[in-house]
């Protein structure tokens, strides 16, 4: 008896050593997102609910799934998110959604808050809790879209992050915007001004700020580089922003316009962005996978080729492992 109570001793403390190393891994591991493709009116969302056994490996990697409001509060009803949602809690997995501060439909912070707040309600209502917000290009859409100057941009997405610090007050917020088409002094002035004039209202600052990089155009156009990205992530890094960065496959509409996109287009480009910013040894605070060009087709099961979990799963292995703190 005395010689089986020592063994159960003994492996008392080997689990609690391997539980304290899991954590600690855990701990400084960088955190992933990963926003699924939206084609066919939300089918690979569904599946991710419908057929949790075919993706236990990514979701044993992955801290976040993502989508955006509008589209999540168009493809499904109440019953099934209600049934979903909270599976994602059980799953120890957060929410995100993006949406939008500075849009055509909302050309003011207070417009595309009061409209968004809906589906924020109707998410939590029907039990999802959610975890952060990033808000899609306001910066990019006033410049782009609505004709405002910078200064513009800087007070109306203030107020929307002033409404939803008020509102909301345990949500996160972030920023996405665009680059090389926002240059990378732009970035910085947009960045600092932003946090100027929220540190002047006294409202809370950025909790991320997330770069959507359409690297294609490095080669094509031979405008930006990722030694630029890099010096972004470390602006943000000195103004204590977690800096964020999506990962796409930039060259699969070009290739698909010339007959030479597929499923693999997707994984080798995903796999290829990767390698790049790691060969400037740039390592974002959190990893985002991110599709909306209606790729890959197949997203299930995660051991299938080239499916859009199998790509998170293997690019979360081989790439957010490493350290991010540089």
């Amino acid at each position: 008896m005395s010689h089986r109570l020592q063994l159960t001793g003994v492996s008392i403390l080997v689990l609690l050593a391997l539980a304290a190393r899991a954590t600690a891994q855990a701990a400084t591991r960088p955190a992933v997102a990963m926003y699924p493709p939206t084609q066919d009116n939300g089918r690979c969302f569904r599946e991710l609910f419908e057929q949790p056994d075919q993706w236990k490996d990514t979701r044993s990697l992955i801290s976040s799934l993502g989508y955006a409001d509008h589209v999540l509060n168009k493809q499904f009803t109440d019953a099934q998110l209600a049934a979903w949602l909270p599976m994602l809690q059980q799953w120890g997995i957060k929410l995100e959604l993006e949406v939008g501060a500075v849009k055509p439909w909302g050309p003011t912070g207070e417009k595309t808050f009061t409209v968004q707040r809906k589906t924020w309600d109707r998410v939590q209502r029907l039990g999802g809790r959610i975890d952060a917000i990033a808000m899609d290009e306001p910066l990019c859409c006033a410049r782009k879209e609505i004709k405002q100057p910078d200064e513009y941009a800087v007070a109306e997405t203030a107020a929307f992050i002033s409404l939803v610090r008020k509102q909301y007050p345990d949500m996160r917020i972030g920023d996405i915007e665009p680059y090389p088409f926002i240059p990378l002094a732009d970035q910085i002035r947009w960045l600092d001004a932003l946090e100027k004039r929220l540190a002047e209202m006294q409202i809370r600052g950025l909790d991320f700020y997330r770069l959507d990089v359409n690297w294609a155009e490095f080669t094509v156009f031979d405008r930006g580089n990722w030694q630029e990205v890099k010096k972004l992530q470390q602006h943000c890094r000195a103004r204590k922003v977690p800096f964020s960065l999506i990962y796409w496959a930039s060259d699969y509409p070009s290739l698909k316009k010339r007959g030479l996109a597929d499923d693999a287009t997707w994984y080798i480009s995903v796999m290829r962005q990767g390698q790049d910013y790691a060969m400037v040894d740039g390592a974002p605070d959190q990893y985002v996978i991110e599709s909306w060009i209606g790729a890959p087709a197949r997203c299930l099961p995660d051991s299938a080729e080239f499916s859009f979990t199998r790509s998170v799963c293997d690019f979360v292995r081989k790439f957010a492992k490493r350290d991010s703190t540089k």
